[in-house]
Formats: structure tokens, C-alpha cells, sequence
């Protein structure tokens, strides 16, 4: 018993710092949104005294909806096409010669070296109408001179995309460097194909890093405002920049408090209820397995 108490109060030691920097980093200030989000908004741009619901109400704005519905589909999309494109490619660089993986991963991180805002606006820079992108594309015959490729959804996807890819390959490179790949030799050797052996044992024993992939993606999108501010316009507008707006345009911030708590409760509440499913089917829930 000693010995297990002295484990249990290493373990302790050793999360506690942790723990606390959450904490104070996260819990407390998404509770301080929460707060504000029933505080009165007051006319010089302030938070109020005294308790109100009038920034719950002004959910029911009609204009909120497609805007919410548009931040969902946008980030689910997204999530799933650079899911779809980091898995052949984790796969790839754990096939790869132990000499090639680290300058392959080198490649992958290497657009974390430029501003996050420069990439964005060089994008915005090759599809405006007099860009490289859009000349190509008419030169080809794909598309029409007077199609805009600038200020639409698709745009927010393929910027969105591109910048996002890194967080869900490294993830998934991650889980796919520790898998025996021999196991779909093993698999092949007792008659199954390349494609049903990829499926079937390949993908089971990386989804941890594929689940991992799909939050570290997901999460950053549903908040995103600085892709659809730049390259989507009015038609792209997405929850975070509906925050931003009522932020530092409209300087009303308990209206901007209950939209992130809005958007916090769609992100906590599927993880709590993942854990809770966990629970319920008695199988614990190990540290390494938080996301």
C-alpha cells in the first residue's frame, strides 16, 4: 500500500502542473465567458452591472442560423478532407527509409516557419482575378473570366485546407510510426488484398491518431475567423468572425460571450458525451487516451 501511495503521489506531482496551467489557462476564462454572457452590455463598450438574458435572446437573431449551420458544414468538411489527405500520406512516411522520414517531416512542417496571416493573404494574392491561379485556370478553359475564386466557401475550404493539413498529419504520422507494419504483411500472407488489409488492420490501429487528427483539425475551424474574414467575405462568414465583429466593431461583449460560450458547448459537450460512453461501457478511461 505504501508503495502504491507513493506512485499515486508521483503521479500527482508530475500532473499537477499541468493540471493547474489548464486551469488557469482554460477553465477559468471559459467560465469568465460564461459569466459575461448574462452580463448587460453597456453603452461605452463595457460589461454592465447586474444579470440579464438579453444576450441569450439575441441568439435567436435570424441571421445566426446559416451562419452556425455554415460553421458546422464548413469545419466538418474540412476536417474530413484533411483527414483524407494526411492518412495516405502518414502512411507513405512510415513506409518511407528511416534516412528519408525526417527530412519528409521537415517538408510537412515546414509551413509553421512563415506568419500564419502571410500564407493566407499569398493565397488571397493567387486567387484574386489577376492572380496566377485564376490566369492558369482561364487559360485552361476551366473556368470562365468573370468567375470569382476570391470571397466564397470554396475559398475558405481550399485556404482552410491548406493550412490546416500539418495538424492532422503529424498526429496521424505519429500513431502510423508505431504500428508493425507487418501486420499487413501478415494480413496479405493469409489471402487478404492490399486495399482490404489497409482497411481492416492499417486503419484500427491508428485511429487513435486519427481521432486525435480530427480534434486537433475540427477544433481550430470551428473558431476559425481570420480565413473567412480574409479570403470569404459576406458569403463566407463564419461563427468566429461573427465574434470578432461583435468584439472590436459593435464593442458588444456580452453578445460575443454568449456566441463562444455557444461555440464552446458544441465543442465540450461531444467530448463529455464520448467520455461519458466510455464510462457507461465500464472500460476506464487511460491519460494517454485524452484528447
Amino acid at each position: 500500500m505504501s508503495g502504491r501511495t507513493r506512485a499515486s503521489g508521483a503521479e500527482l506531482a508530475a500532473t499537477a502542473p499541468s493540471f493547474l496551467w489548464l486551469a488557469l489557462f482554460f477553465v477559468v476564462p471559459t467560465l469568465l465567458v460564461f459569466a459575461v454572457a448574462f452580463r448587460p452590455s453597456d453603452p461605452y463598450g463595457g460589461i454592465g452591472a447586474g444579470w440579464t438574458l438579453e444576450s441569450l435572446r439575441a441568439l435567436g437573431n435570424p441571421s445566426y442560423p446559416a451562419i452556425i449551420w455554415r460553421t458546422v458544414w464548413v469545419s466538418v468538411v474540412a476536417t474530413v478532407l484533411c483527414v483524407a489527405l494526411a492518412i495516405p500520406t502518414a502512411y507513405a512516411m512510415a513506409r518511407a527509409p528511416v534516412r528519408w522520414r525526417r527530412t519528409i517531416l521537415l517538408l510537412v512542417v515546414i509551413p509553421f516557419w512563415t506568419s500564419f496571416l502571410v500564407r493566407v493573404f499569398a493565397w488571397k494574392t493567387l486567387l484574386h482575378p489577376d492572380g496566377l491561379v485564376k490566369s492558369l485556370l482561364v487559360a485552361l478553359g476551366l473556368v470562365q473570366p468573370e468567375t470569382t475564386l476570391l470571397y466564397n466557401v470554396g475559398a475558405v475550404l481550399l485556404v482552410t485546407v491548406h493550412t490546416d493539413l500539418p495538424f492532422a498529419i503529424l498526429p496521424i504520422y505519429a500513431a502510423a510510426e508505431k504500428f508493425d507494419l507487418r501486420l499487413l504483411e501478415a494480413a496479405r500472407d493469409l489471402g487478404a488484398g492490399s486495399w482490404y488489409a489497409f482497411r481492416r488492420v492499417f486503419l484500427p490501429g491508428i485511429s487513435r491518431g486519427i481521432q486525435n487528427g480530427v480534434l486537433m483539425v475540427l477544433i481550430p475551424v470551428l473558431g476559425s475567423y481570420v480565413v473567412p474574414d480574409i479570403v470569404g467575405g459576406p458569403s463566407g462568414e463564419m461563427l468566429g468572425g461573427t465574434i470578432a465583429q461583435r468584439v472590436f466593431v459593435d464593442r458588444n461583449l456580452p453578445n460575443a460571450a454568449g456566441l463562444a460560450a455557444l461555440l464552446a458547448l458544441a465543442v465540450l459537450l461531444p467530448l463529455i458525451g464520448a467520455l461519458w460512453l466510455q464510462t457507461r461501457r465500464g472500460r476506464p478511461l487511460r491519460m494517454e487516451e485524452l484528447p
